[in-house]
């Protein structure tokens, strides 16, 4: 006997809902499945967050002892006079690409010289 699909699709649309959810878990405990959607839990869940592992230490105020803050940008970077004293005036990036250690110790250093660091 060959299979007649069209009379199977006839036979489907005769049932009542409770009937075809009957057919349902029935084929469902034949066959070992479920006819749940699958859920993608990775997806679910999000894209992996990688730890950040380079920083920027970035001047936003040189703070009242501007001198002080001048020495240590020259120290960190090894500019000249002239263009530490630009960077403390104008603000802006002391270190790109640090390690946090890196990064923090010389926030640290800078807020001790009385200055305002941002580490990013």
């Amino acid at each position: 006997m060959a299979f007649n699909k069209e009379q199977f699709i006839a036979d489907l649309e005769a049932m009542s809902v409770l009937e075809l959810r009957e057919l349902v878990s029935a084929l469902e405990e034949h066959f070992g499945v479920t006819a749940a959607a699958p859920v993608a839990v990775a997806a679910a869940e999000g894209p992996a967050v990688e730890e950040k592992t380079e920083f920027d230490v970035v001047l936003t105020a040189a703070g009242a002892n501007k001198i002080a803050v001048i020495k240590e940008v020259r120290g960190i970077t090894g500019l000249g006079l002239k263009e530490a004293k630009e960077v403390v005036d104008n603000g802006g990036t002391i270190k790109e690409g640090a390690s946090k250690e890196e990064a923090e110790a010389i926030k640290a250093k800078l807020t001790e010289a009385g200055a305002t660091v941002e580490v990013k």
